[in-house]
This record gives C-alpha cells, sequence and structure tokens, in this order.
C-alpha cells in the first residue's frame, strides 16, 4: 500500500467515525420535545453570539448590505436574533429527519396561501422554498401534497441520511446535474411539483445571471425561468416559519412575480430574488444571514467576507463595499 492509498483509508476510516458519532448525536436529540431542543439551539446560538467568530461577521455583513437603512444597534439586534434562530434550525434537524413523518407534518399549525399549492390543467408546479425557517419541513409538507421532485445538491458527509430523510414523505430528488435537470422537467410534464431551493450561489460558469437581491448584486440560477418556459408551469414560494415556545411552524405560500418565467435571464433573476426577499420580510430573523450569498462579485469586485470579526469592523465593512 502507497502512502497515499494509506491516507485515503485512514481519511475514509475518519469520516466514517465521525458519521457513526453524528448518527448517534441525532438519535438521541430526536427523542427530545421540540421545544426542548429549540432551547438548546438558542443556547448554542448566544454561543456564537458571545465568541468573535466568521458566522457572526458574515450574518452581520449581509445584513448591513441588505438592510443599510437600519440602525448600528437594530443590524446587531437582527442578526443576534438570526444566531438564535440559526441555533434552532440545526438542532431541531435531528427532529425532522427521524421522527416519523406524520408527527413533524403534525407540527404545521396553519397554512397560509394553501390555494397556491391547487395544480391546475395537469400542469405542474414550481415551488421554490429559500433558506427560511425550517425548509426542511417545508419540503416534506410539499411532498405531503403530492407527487413531488426535489432539487438536491448531493453533500459530502452524511448524504444517504439526508436522502433518506427527504424521501420520507414520498419524494423524488433529483441531483443538480443535467440529469436531475431531466427529472424535473419530466415531473412537470407529468403535473407533478417540482421543488427547488432558489437562494443558494450557482457554482456554474452558466446557468446564473447577476441579479439585484435587496439591491446587491448577487450570481442567481436562471434554472427557474426555463423550466416555467419549458412546461407552463406555474412558479409559487413556500416556506415553513417557525413560531415561538416551540409550538410549530406555520407554512406561507406566496405568488411569484411578474417576470420569473422571463426570456430575459437577468429580468427573470431579478423577479425570482423580489420573491426571496418577500419571504424573508415575513420574518426576517429566520432568513439564513450567515451564509455566504454574495461570494461571487461583479467584475471581480472586492470580496465581501473578509476584515475583523468584531462588529464595529463588519459594518464598516458593508459600508465600504456598498459604496463600491
Amino acid at each position: 500500500m502507497t502512502a497515499l492509498e494509506a491516507m485515503l483509508k485512514d481519511s475514509q476510516t475518519v469520516k466514517r467515525w465521525q458519521e457513526a458519532l453524528i448518527r448517534r448525536l441525532l438519535m438521541l436529540l430526536s427523542r427530545l420535545p421540540l421545544g426542548i431542543l429549540h432551547a438548546i439551539g438558542v443556547f448554542v446560538g448566544w454561543c456564537v453570539i458571545l465568541f468573535p467568530n466568521r458566522q457572526r461577521r458574515n450574518a452581520l455583513i449581509n445584513i448591513s448590505l441588505c438592510m443599510p437603512h437600519l440602525a448600528a444597534e437594530e443590524k446587531i439586534r437582527l442578526r443576534n436574533r438570526c444566531l438564535r434562530e440559526f441555533g434552532k434550525t440545526y438542532l431541531e434537524i435531528a427532529h425532522l429527519w427521524l421522527r416519523p413523518v406524520e408527527g413533524v407534518v403534525g407540527l404545521i399549525r396553519e397554512v397560509r396561501g394553501g390555494e397556491l399549492l391547487r395544480r391546475a390543467d395537469g400542469r405542474g408546479l414550481i415551488v421554490l422554498s429559500p433558506h427560511l425557517g425550517a425548509w426542511e419541513l417545508a419540503g416534506l409538507y410539499l411532498a405531503e401534497q403530492g407527487p413531488t421532485a426535489i432539487f438536491y445538491k448531493p453533500q459530502k458527509y452524511m448524504d444517504d441520511l439526508i436522502v433518506a430523510a427527504r424521501r420520507r414523505s414520498g419524494a423524488t430528488l433529483a441531483p443538480i446535474t443535467a440529469r436531475g435537470i431531466r427529472s424535473l422537467v419530466s415531473a412537470l410534464a407529468r403535473g407533478e411539483y417540482a421543488g427547488i431551493l432558489p437562494d443558494q450561489e450557482p457554482r456554474a460558469e452558466k446557468g446564473a445571471a447577476f441579479a439585484p437581491l435587496f439591491g446587491v448584486p448577487a450570481w442567481t440560477m436562471v434554472l427557474v425561468n426555463k423550466l416555467a418556459r419549458k412546461s407552463g408551469a406555474r412558479v409559487i414560494f413556500m416556506f415553513a416559519e417557525r413560531l415561538p415556545r416551540g409550538q410549530g411552524f406555520r407554512i406561507h405560500c406566496l405568488p411569484a412575480p411578474a417576470g420569473i418565467d422571463a426570456e430575459d435571464d437577468a429580468v427573470a433573476a431579478a423577479a425570482l430574488n423580489r420573491g426571496v426577499e418577500q419571504c424573508v420580510e415575513v420574518c426576517p430573523e429566520q432568513y439564513l444571514w450567515p451564509y455566504r450569498r454574495f461570494r461571487r462579485r461583479p467584475d471581480d469586485g472586492p470580496k465581501v467576507y473578509t476584515g475583523g470579526l468584531s462588529d464595529a469592523a463588519a459594518i464598516e465593512t458593508a459600508e465600504r463595499l456598498r459604496k463600491c
């Protein structure tokens, strides 16, 4: 065995041990009531808040870029609320992934705009769920409404567990590949739902365009408008808002802005981002603000996620970027 082969074998062994440990931890956490998990999540969030780190800084940079009208104290308060919700997001995953799907979907206390989920004339429906609230629950709920194909990015770790969790209510997972896109097209042609997370930054050089998100240029997918035009399917937004004190969740369905199916990719991408904005405005503290949404910059502009870790440095970085 060569040194490289031995190294790869050791890394695979470490990965298996890590995954086994995480699985065991998730199994233990899944036995706890949702309210207890959320309380632990708030504690985890406070730990992230109290000690300077990149997640804390990146969230504040994003909030400062997207909501420049807020005073500095308001930006910090929103960031802190976000990180407490961030903790809840990751603690509740054990509950959402490993509890019986009937009980998980039973945590939904209200559905607003549910009539938008009705399909007509044998056409499918494109449902966009941003990283807002409990997006894992949004996917499970959608698949409960009828046959669903969900666009999915395969993960380096725990992929089989994630796939099994998301399939529990009958969804088909379509990988982010040409084959996966064909699966979405076929699902829509059969009059099914197609679920897509619309606010991830595409890695590919093609299939995306810069469009404003809260006034900031964001590298945005243009898959949605192409699917809508090809299939004739309507497009809506949907997300699961987390209710306080472990009381459950509220589903919101919102119509997509005009232009989301435009032939002009820039017009369609701008409409998609307006839809994301409308969702975020419902419960801004539950958006995934720590995500580095603006990594890619037009014309190789200055990097966003850089500089000191203090709150003052993060706000200063955002103010400087907005002037560029």
